[in-house]
């Protein structure tokens, strides 16, 4: 006797089977998906820009100012704020090429990634920056990615990860000499504890792999 589900295993590709949760039609590749993620955080720099521009400035205020209590909110509005054109010019290629990379790894792991170095970053930014200075701009991504990027391969002991990170030390190694202090206007805490805060999200993220490996091998 004919099974009345014989005639569902055989639906043809692309349609839905019943009794099976439905899969989307189209589902974006992850290189897709980050690009459309960098590329509109990064055009939203520019229009925020433009906007400040318009205001004179104005919102450049809303940046970290050291070891005051309104300061704190810089912590949040900083890294989506540049003083200047040539300040955002400056940091759009870094902020294309890791960003992509690091969402490469998972939109979400890599969203995790820049929650820790925004903060890190923010608060070294508030600690130990100079007293009456602004700190603002996303240079403190810029470099915690970096340090992300370049970490991670350790944590994980991925070969992959290592290659990637060995390319991008590299290309973009050189910046890193941004987090000493030596150039007037440029904000080195900012460097520092945003790439230390890269450093701290690789060994957090990296943490189940980790356990996977302290984990004892289960006997066949």
């Amino acid at each position: 006797m004919t099974n009345p589900m014989d005639q569902f295993r055989s639906t043809p590709a692309g349609l839905p089977v019943p009794g099976q949760p439905a899969v989307p039609a189209t589902q974006r590749a992850l290189w897709q998906q980050a690009a459309m993620v960098i590329g509109g955080f990064v055009v939203g720099l520019y229009l925020l820009e433009f906007v400040d521009m318009l205001m004179r400035g104005r919102l450049d205020s809303v940046g970290v100012e050291p070891r005051t209590l309104d300061g704190l909110w810089g912590i949040v509005f900083a890294p989506v704020l540049h003083a200047g054109w040539g300040h955002l010019v400056a940091n759009t290629i870094p902020l294309l090429v890791l960003g992509f990379l690091v969402l490469l790894s998972g939109i979400g792991r890599g969203l995790a990634a820049t929650g820790i170095i925004w903060v890190v970053g923010g608060l070294g930014q508030w600690l130990f920056g100079g007293a009456n200075s602004i700190h603002l701009g996303a240079s403190v991504l810029v470099f915690g990615w970096l340090a992300y990027l370049i970490a991670r391969g350790l944590f994980t002991r991925h070969l992959g990860q290592l290659a990637l990170g060995l390319v991008v030390l590299v290309v973009y190694g050189g910046l890193l000499w941004g987090v000493f202090p030596g150039v007037n206007g440029m904000s080195w805490q900012g460097h520092l504890f945003g790439a230390l805060g890269g450093v701290l999200a690789a060994w957090v993220l990296a943490s189940d792999v980790r356990k996977a490996r302290r984990a004892p091998a289960l006997n066949p």
